[in-house]
């Protein structure tokens, strides 16, 4: 029988990549571009691991026919209207049975169907060397500056004007800090955030410096690599500053949504007990129910963020003392043009 395994370097050769694993596994990661064929539903695969501790013929035999039936409907639906010359790559967790059925069925139809050697547990690992290879071979310039600067603005208008960024809170849906989840995209699982910024990585031009903004090793839920965070440790400093009118505006506009969910606002607030007294986030809770806005945020920034910001950026970033100083204005619509002044004064 001849050999339809291939690895992992060929994946451009083909057509298409086929994720043959459960709904599941599918959505926590995948292979950038993948489109799901489960040879097994979530349900089914558990029956079927259940039952192999018990007998691994019957569990064996039962998954046949559930992968049999699965692979038949997959052809009559999914795959009916593919070319003779189709050329799909078949993977699933570890390049074991799934893919293997679903690529020798592909291939006694003549369609030239290969299995990818080592699955998706393969292409993991593959993603974890490029994290840590790739993210030494850059030089960081670390945007820093107090919640409400409007760093993250700043990075996207260096992105505009021509200069490489790296937007970590973007691929991570979380700005960071603890009101900083996204009101309409739930964060991805730390696989496919680490998947995420492989592919930025691998993108990016290690002869040209990469800005990016000063984050903690943990972003909401998931987690940036070693490699990532030593060299931003590293890395050369612009101190964002803006004025504190400005930075009150911009807050009030960027966490508007907040106030949409009061109840939800305010249980996040509740955790801040014990590094404000339960008086003072009592009354920050009756701002949110009178809507005083402006009176919350200035009172937020001012009394936690700040305190917080100060404690921490010293002991986190080596060349901060030599940072270059940098005035911004995140509310107006020039935004490229002074990110065009940073990319000068830096020169």
């Amino acid at each position: 029988m001849k050999d339809l395994r291939v690895s992992l370097d060929r994946m451009d050769e083909f057509d298409q990549i086929i994720d043959a694993r459960t709904p599941l596994e599918f959505a926590e990661d995948h292979i950038p571009g993948a489109i799901n064929a489960p040879v097994l539903s979530n349900e089914e695969r558990v029956i079927v691991g259940t039952l192999y501790r018990t007998s691994p013929f019957e569990a064996t035999r039962l998954g046949a026919a559930m992968v049999a039936k699965n692979i038949g409907q997959h052809l009559d639906t999914l795959f009916v209207d593919r070319p003779r010359h189709w050329r799909p790559l078949v993977y699933c967790w570890r390049g074991g049975k799934r893919s293997g059925s679903l690529t020798t069925w592909f291939d006694l139809i003549g369609w030239r169907a290969r299995q990818l050697e080592g699955g998706y547990k393969g292409y993991r690992h593959a993603v974890l060397d490029t994290l840590n290879v790739r993210a030494k071979q850059f030089s960081f310039i670390v945007l820093m500056g107090p919640t409400g600067s409007g760093k993250t603005r700043l990075l996207q208008a260096l992105g505009k004007a021509g200069a490489q960024i790296l937007d970590l809170e973007q691929l991570a849906a979380h700005r960071g800090s603890l009101l900083g989840a996204l009101p309409d995209r739930p964060q991805p699982s730390q696989k496919a955030f680490d998947t995420a910024l492989a592919g930025i990585l691998t993108k990016l031009d290690p002869a040209r410096p990469v800005f990016i903004e000063a984050e903690s090793r943990r972003i909401g839920t998931v987690t940036l690599p070693d490699a990532l965070i030593e060299g931003m440790r590293r890395a050369a400093c612009v101190n964002v500053q803006a004025q504190t009118s400005a930075r009150l505006t911009f807050l009030l506009d960027d966490y508007q949504h907040l106030f949409s969910e009061p109840d939800a606002f305010k249980s996040q607030l509740g955790r801040l007990i014990g590094l404000h007294s339960k008086e003072t986030v009592a009354q920050w809770h009756e701002w949110i129910d009178t809507d005083q806005r402006a009176r919350l945020f200035e009172e937020l920034m001012l009394r936690h963020y700040d305190p917080a910001y100060a404690r921490s950026g010293a002991s986190h970033f080596a060349k901060q003392g030599q940072a270059v100083t940098f005035s911004f204005d995140p509310t107006t619509d020039d935004c490229i043009a002074q990110a065009g002044r940073l990319l000068r004064q830096l020169v």
